[in-house]
């Protein structure tokens, strides 16, 4: 079992790359990787933004889905963040999400993740380092046959953990968790900043969670929130990471906005919250 890490999530239209990238590095972070949702802007010049400025960190996308960029461009964009960064690339795939809103079909998509890996690895002559987003029982499953990790996004629920361990079916393929945060001093504007910031990944994702209630699921309870954001205090994120890693996820993606003030979040989780998990600059 590998040793826990921790990552940011940042959008396509992240102001001032270069910055958060250096404070992620500095802060101990092994991962940035960025949204390719709708609306979230290009996730390429951003990853190559991020690599030119770190040294370290593992830089990808998560998650492509293969209805709105193909296979072939998606092993472009690899084959360039790769050997701008060292080697230091990953690809993310996903079914998608919101997509139906531009009346895109997602047909068959766990043979569509599954064609899309076999075709990136095969137009870049190698075995691509791969991270599958999802929560449904037969693309969890595809995720232990061919990916190096499964990314749970909008989930901060330590007891989701037993259930997608379960579904991967192997011991192999990490498994990571990764929610919209906010921390910040002020623990009662924080909280209140994220229950309007994860509404939105709420809808998509909240059914799909077995371990809560079949009815919508109430933001405005304190438990509940807890199980789809990190936000609060340094110390109040500092407790939902370490749930997570002691249920047996092996990296937690911090995701935008990060804080009241994004940058001052930033330097909140680097020096208050990841000190406690991981070696600053390691």
């Amino acid at each position: 079992m590998r040793e826990p890490e921790l990552g940011l999530g940042l959008r396509g239209d992240t102001p001032q790359v270069e910055r958060v990238a250096r404070l992620a590095e500095q802060g101990g972070f092994g991962v940035i990787s960025v949204f390719n949702d709708l609306g979230y802007g290009e996730p390429l010049p951003v990853l190559l933004a991020a690599a030119s400025v770190t040294e370290r960190v593992r830089l990808g996308v998560a998650c492509y889905n293969p209805y709105t960029t193909s296979p072939a461009e998606i092993a472009r964009q690899f084959s360039v963040a790769d050997a701008r960064s060292g080697g230091r690339a990953f690809v993310g795939l996903a079914r998608g999400a919101w997509l139906d809103q531009a009346g895109v079909a997602q047909p068959r998509p766990v043979e569509t993740i599954r064609a899309a890996a076999l075709a990136i690895n095969q137009l870049t002559a190698r075995r691509v380092p791969l991270l599958v987003g999802a929560w449904g029982e037969r693309t969890v499953r595809l995720a232990g046959e061919i990916a190096d990790e499964l990314k749970v996004g909008g989930s901060a629920n330590p007891d989701l953990v037993p259930v997608m361990r379960g579904r991967l079916g192997t011991e192999r393929t990490a498994i990571v968790f990764g929610a919209v945060t906010v921390v910040d001093e002020d623990r009662g504007a924080a909280r209140a900043l994220a229950r309007e910031r994860v509404a939105m990944y709420v809808d998509v994702v909240g059914a799909l969670d077995p371990t809560l209630p079949a009815s919508t699921p109430d933001l405005a309870a304190d438990d509940v929130l807890d199980r789809f954001a990190f936000a609060g205090t340094p110390a109040d994120v500092t407790r939902q990471v370490r749930a997570l890693f002691d249920a047996g996820v092996q990296r937690v993606d911090f995701g935008a906005p990060f804080g009241l003030d994004g940058e001052r979040g930033l330097r909140l989780l680097g020096e208050k919250v990841a000190p406690e998990f991981v070696s600053p600059g390691r």
